[in-house]
């Protein structure tokens, strides 16, 4: 099974649209996973409109349309993985210890909110990921999302994907 993870798009705020190389993941992708800011809903029809599965939380910036559509934290199973996905979760010091207490039945919770690309496991073995911002670099060199595969319960294959500069 093969994840499409992305978060803290902003648009048409940060950028018009979606990146095209993330746009051609959507058709490969068995799960796109959205970690909130969308800011739009234009964005979240899109994606339900083209991705087979979307699991998708609302972020800060998100008004009443997107959270009256999505939840605040959203879980799924995943051929036996445990997935969470949630927009904040605090400050970076301390977030493996916050999360796996929060979240103590998962395996992976994915994140966004700083647009800043995070890859870490905790002690319990809850493995966080922010796949970054496709849209807000903020003050990272690029702009990022992620692609990932689940076997039999198991995350592996994560990449960070890197986008071009916008022209």
């Amino acid at each position: 099974m093969r994840l499409l993870l992305m978060s803290d798009t902003h648009l048409p705020k940060r950028a018009k649209a979606l990146p095209e190389p993330l746009l051609g993941e959507l058709p490969h992708a068995d799960v796109v996973v959205h970690a909130g800011d969308w800011v739009d809903t234009a964005t979240l029809d899109l994606l339900e409109g083209r991705a087979r599965r979307l699991v998708g939380v609302y972020g800060n910036n998100d008004g009443p349309e997107l959270r009256a559509r999505l939840p605040e934290v959203a879980y799924a199973e995943l051929d036996g993985l445990r997935l969470g996905v949630v927009h904040e979760t605090g400050p970076a010091q301390g977030r493996e210890r916050r999360c796996a207490e929060r979240f103590p039945d998962l395996d992976v919770l994915v994140f966004g909110h700083s647009h800043i690309p995070w890859d870490t496991t905790a002690d319990t073995g809850l493995r966080l990921l922010n796949p970054g911002s496709p849209t807000d670099r903020r003050r990272r060199p690029h702009c990022t999302y992620m692609t990932g595969r689940v076997t039999d319960g198991r995350l592996d294959d994560i990449r960070l994907h890197r986008l071009p500069p916008r022209t």
